[in-house]
């Protein structure tokens, strides 16, 4: 399954279905039906090869990816908006009753979740 890390506490806020936007400046590799693993950190992985424990604590789809306006701070639970960012929407948003220890990487990445 393809991970993604989102730091603490967005993706508390994605499980709950409050956040249902992530904003990034990158476009995710990854098809509208096929599931993303959402695995909260807690500090932000700055450079490849970062890495630390984790905790899945929901699976998604990104039905769509499209340019951050800045009507959608609410929905992205974001502090301010700044162009040139692209909006992931988020859908089909399942928590994991339990939260599962999990490595957190930089970009989408693969995992393994039983």
């Amino acid at each position: 399954m393809k991970a993604i890390s989102i730091v603490f506490p967005a993706g508390k806020n994605i499980a709950l279905g409050i956040k249902t936007l992530e904003i990034r400046k990158w476009a995710p590799n990854i098809d509208c039906n096929e599931d993303l693993l959402i695995v909260e950190n807690h500090h932000y992985l700055l450079k490849d090869g970062d890495e630390e424990m984790g905790k899945a604590v929901a699976i998604v789809k990104v039905k769509n990816v499209r340019p951050f306006v800045e009507s959608d701070i609410d929905a992205a639970c974001a502090s301010y908006y700044e162009a040139g960012w692209l909006a992931w929407e988020l859908t089909d948003i399942r928590a994991i009753e339990t939260p599962v220890k999990m490595i957190a990487k930089r970009k989408i990445y693969e995992v393994e979740l039983s």
